[in-house]
């Protein structure tokens, strides 16, 4: 549905929605409407709504009402969840209004990851191709993990294994080598960060669990 534009108080309406929502996360009731605008019946808080939602600028479903057509500008994208199934037997189906995932619940610790464009394929065994994405978290990296790492001036994403021979950095392509440093110069090796997941054009790909052994 294409947006139209909207009159001064129309405006005004949907704006003061916004600015609700961005302080309570929730919508406003029609009485905190009523008393804001100064109406003298719900009638009027309808009769916007509904203006709104005819020009493109609110969305609206049976199940909880009016929705923005598009989100906040400082709103996270979501996903909604929209009710319970069952992984054994048959059973009724459970629709219900349960929220939503967003990156947040994917990666509880958003704020400490960042991406980096992975070029070459050395990391293709572990589904990393040229182009996507890898996702990495400010962390050590353990014994058989993921990550990347700086090196002599050059940054790896490699799997890496440490022990008293020194440092491995092994492919996930047998087509390259793996890459040894001597302990004596652990200090010139800089962790950039833990790997949590890769984008690629298909979408979001989370670190799957595997148990890490020595090579």
């Amino acid at each position: 549905m294409s947006r139209r534009k909207l009159t001064a108080k129309q405006h005004a309406f949907l704006e003061f929605i916004k600015e609700y929502l961005r302080e309570h996360q929730v919508w406003p009731t029609y009485r905190e409407i009523i008393d804001h605008f100064g109406y003298r019946s719900p009638n009027s808080v309808t009769q916007n709504l509904k203006a709104l939602h005819k020009k493109g600028h609110l969305k609206r479903n049976e199940q909880d009402g009016y929705h923005l057509a598009e989100p906040l500008d400082d709103e996270p994208q979501s996903i909604p969840v929209k009710g319970v199934i069952t992984a054994g037997v048959l059973q009724e189906a459970v629709e219900a209004d349960m929220g939503s995932i967003t990156l947040e619940t994917l990666f509880p610790n958003l704020d400490r990851i960042f991406a980096i464009r992975v070029s070459g394929q050395s990391m293709v065994g572990a589904d990393i191709r040229d182009g996507d994405y890898v996702l990495l978290i400010d962390d050590d990296i353990p014994n058989g993990g993921i990550g990347a790492v700086l090196y002599d001036g050059e940054t790896s994403l490699k799997r890496v294994y440490h022990d008293d021979q020194g440092l491995r950095l092994e492919p996930a392509n047998p087509e390259y080598d793996d890459i040894h440093i001597a302990p004596d110069v652990f200090e010139e090796v800089k962790v950039l960060g833990r790997y949590v997941g890769h984008v690629t054009r298909d979408g979001i790909y989370k670190r799957t669990a595997r148990r890490a052994t020595a090579a």
